[in-house]
């Protein structure tokens, strides 16, 4: 845990709306804190808020109302003199959303080019060493259209993690995996929020949905719903499967990964 005396995230009655229609409320009166270091978990079924919600938990839209504090500070977009703080979270794309004329490095090089204005060349070595970390050294030179979903999804997380971000912000990183993936991300996820040699030793925050709560099971994890336009906490896994809720029964029975086809 930091010694920042802060929470990271802060909510207070806030009001989320859709993404395509700011007027259209996802979610309301949305009350939650998180803080340094913990790993959350929130279940949803599609087309329940999930990525409004997450997309407003990393500043890239507005909430519709209420307050939003990011570590004590009161936030309602970080635009561009509020870069240094958008910069701490890393955002971790369903649909991984890399862009298909660059190779797999090239993407992942890409923050490092746009946001601290260096060639490819000069962070190079450390790209090498997160695909390394990542596994996607071998298919470095690959362009994201070449890739099956489950290697393009790893690429949109080490990207997010070039920057060695303090929170990780993930919309369905498990959807659509291979049963090895999903086994692969758990445990590196797990890894990063204990604290990861390569990012300093220090835990990193992490915030993840996901429809699916089967394979997020145990660990030192706090888990919530979005249900009926409102975030619900249920606490830890062993807390979380007692609930009588109807919607933890379903995520809980929900299949535990898809599999690929074969290309």
């Amino acid at each position: 845990m930091s010694d920042n005396p802060h929470p990271v995230i802060e909510m207070r009655d806030v009001t989320i709306g859709a993404m395509n229609d700011p007027a259209f409320v996802m979610l309301e009166k949305v009350n939650w804190t998180v803080a340094p270091g913990e790993f959350w978990v929130i279940g949803a079924p599609p087309y329940s808020g999930k990525s409004d919600f997450l997309m407003t938990t990393a500043g890239l839209i507005p909430p519709a109302g209420g307050c939003y504090k990011f570590c004590g500070n009161e936030t309602r977009i970080f635009d561009e003199s509020r870069l240094a703080d958008r910069l701490r979270m890393g955002f971790i794309f369903e649909t991984a959303s890399l862009f298909h004329y660059l190779t797999v490095a090239e993407n992942v090089a890409l923050p490092l080019c746009y946001h601290k204005n260096l060639d490819p060349g000069q962070g190079a070595e450390a790209i090498a060493e997160l695909l390394e970390l990542t596994e996607l050294k071998p298919i470095a030179g690959v362009t994201p259209a070449n890739l099956p979903r489950s290697w393009s999804k790893r690429a949109g997380l080490a990207r997010a993690l070039t920057l060695q971000p303090d929170i990780l912000v993930a919309d369905n990183p498990l959807g659509g995996l291979e049963a090895r993936h999903v086994h692969w991300w758990v445990h590196f996820l797990d890894e990063l929020s204990r604290g990861h040699k390569y990012f300093g030793g220090k835990p990193m925050t992490i915030i993840a949905a996901t429809d699916d709560l089967r394979p997020w099971r145990g660990g030192n994890r706090r888990f919530a719903l979005l249900k009926d336009k409102h975030l619900v906490p249920l606490g830890s896994w062993d807390e979380a499967i007692l609930s009588a809720d109807p919607l933890v029964k379903e995520l809980i029975a929900a299949p535990a990964e898809a599999v690929e086809s074969p290309r």
